[in-house]
């Protein structure tokens, strides 16, 4: 039999070609190092608790922008947490599991990609339904500006 016949009745078998794979970091491709920032958040830096939640609710302030409600609130001292800590709630009004999370997606990559923001709150994004179609870019600078109103009435609210 043939080097390259394959045990089955002696068909031709295709040379096999390296299997295809993602680039790992550092494999010395353009864009991937291991220095690389990764794509999650830390824990430290999200709300996962209800309890904070409730916290950011009931004691915390409200702010409408045009496609979200930002609610947010002054973080105790006694939480050890540097920056903002950031949650999203998608309720199951905004469409079904592929429409919210498409929604969470966004919301989450806008806040990843925002400038940060280094005072000590607790924000929580309240999408409406429009962040589903709305450009990426108009979502950014929304959530940046949330963020940043978020630091800055904190603040102020603090100190009265």
């Amino acid at each position: 039999m043939p080097a390259n016949a394959s045990a089955r009745g002696g068909q031709f078998s295709k040379p096999s070609a390296p299997s295809p794979r993602r680039a790992a970091p550092g494999d010395g491709k353009p864009g991937c190092s291991s220095t690389a920032p990764t794509r999650r958040c830390s824990k430290s830096r999200r709300l996962l608790k209800h309890a904070d939640f409730q916290r950011v609710y009931e004691n915390g302030r409200r702010q409408f922008t045009g496609n979200m409600t930002v609610f947010f609130l002054r973080r105790a001292p006694e939480i050890p947490a540097e920056g903002p800590r950031v949650g999203l709630t998608v309720g199951k009004v905004l469409g079904g599991a592929v429409d919210r999370n498409r929604i969470k997606r966004r919301m989450r990559e806008a806040v990843r990609l925002s400038p940060p923001c280094a005072g000590p709150v607790d924000v929580v994004f309240n999408p409406r339904k429009s962040v589903l179609t709305m450009p990426f870019d108009q979502l950014l600078s929304e959530v940046s500006r949330g963020l940043k109103l978020a630091e800055q009435r904190a603040r102020v609210g603090e100190a009265k």
